[in-house]
């Protein structure tokens, strides 16, 4: 299986560029990851802007999803536990999943076109993330998961 990223934006650099890096790279060590950065969308300075905007992300992000993989949209909401999220990594591994690839919005979120073929929607909690910051955390809690299925230390209950 593996596990993708796509986003409007590009590479981080500093802190958090390093940090998501880095969890990629220690998950990377039992499941295949790769990540993807389109070109973020202009003009969303102004309100008729922004839906536009977002659409162009929109079809550019779909360009670099297949039909068979499973998505995931990246969404403010209500979030769920790291052994919940385990669990989704087992059962994704469990049903021979191909690829499954996680959709993370720009400064104004995702277009609905990328809401509407998700599987799934995920959030991190209530809170507004920066992009970079959102990208860090998801490395993180997939690299946690990871931990907990193979009864790793890592994870404190």
């Amino acid at each position: 299986m593996i596990l993708r990223l796509v986003h409007a934006g590009q590479s981080a650099r500093g802190p958090l560029g390093e940090a998501a890096e880095d969890y990629r790279k220690r998950l990377s060590r039992h499941l295949k990851t790769d990540e993807i950065f389109v070109k973020p969308a202009r003009g969303t300075d102004q309100a008729h802007g922004v839906e536009r905007a977002l659409e162009e992300e929109a079809d550019r992000l779909l360009r670099r999803i297949d039909p068979t993989d499973r998505l995931i949209a990246l969404v403010i909401g209500e979030g769920g536990s790291s052994t919940a999220l385990a669990k989704r990594l087992e059962t994704w591994m469990n049903r021979g999943e191909r690829r499954v690839v996680f959709a993370l919005g720009s400064a104004h979120g995702l277009h609905k076109k990328i809401l509407e073929r998700a599987n799934e929607r995920w959030s991190f909690g209530p809170a507004t993330l920066p992009h970079d910051l959102a990208r860090t955390v998801l490395w993180e809690q997939l690299y946690r998961a990871g931990t907990i299925l193979r009864s790793e230390p890592y994870h404190k209950e």
